[in-house]
């Protein structure tokens, strides 16, 4: 149903969030409609269905994280750019957006095979705008953020690398560590 009590949270690369009701997609066209209108040298990283009041966490591939409440972001309009969800340091750019879930844990990847889970408590919520706080050491052993994901202790992920090598494991096998640490290993990379 595109009803106008759900809306579409997207955020892109350079840090912009934007949440449009979702009945504002209720008439495409052939050739598509307009879902956001980026900016240059921009593009769009995740795209959210919400009842418009949840929390999220964005991450950034140098290991910064910013937990907001999406009531902070005013509803616009499809042809609309967005507003600032995290002020992205030199280099920085976003990787994912995820709901932030209280009883949930934030299962963080770096591109050497190395992540972490974190408690999302750990994540103080911060108005959107903010640099956000440390959510895991992008060293030369880790390297840099390649994913996030919200998880619960029951669930079990998939992690694919570029050469296709695939391993599935239970979240309970990553551990639950703070912020400011480097996490431990989770798949061997060649």
């Amino acid at each position: 149903q595109f009803d106008d009590v759900h809306f579409l949270m997207m955020a892109t690369k350079k840090g912009v969030v934007k949440k449009t009701p979702l009945n504002a997609y209720s008439h495409p066209r052939k050739g598509g409609i307009i879902g956001i209108q980026l900016r240059e040298g921009d593009e769009l990283v995740t795209v959210r269905l919400t009842p418009g009041t949840l929390k999220f966490i964005l991450g950034t591939k140098k290991g910064a994280a910013v937990r907001f409440d999406e009531t902070d972001v005013r509803s616009m309009g499809r042809n609309a750019s967005g507003v600032r969800g995290i002020r992205l340091r030199k280099g920085d750019e976003v990787v994912g957006m995820e709901v932030a879930i209280e009883r949930g844990s934030l299962l963080t990847v770096t591109e050497n095979g190395y992540g972490k889970r974190s408690p999302i408590q750990e994540y103080r919520l911060i108005g959107r705008g903010g640099k956000g706080v440390i959510n895991i050491k992008t060293t030369e052993r880790n390297g840099d953020v390649v994913s996030i994901k919200t998880v619960k202790d029951e669930d079990e992920v998939i992690i694919l690398s570029k050469k296709g090598i695939v391993i599935r494991i239970p979240v309970t096998d990553v551990s639950i560590v703070g912020r400011n640490t480097q996490g431990v290993r989770i798949m061997r990379l060649k």
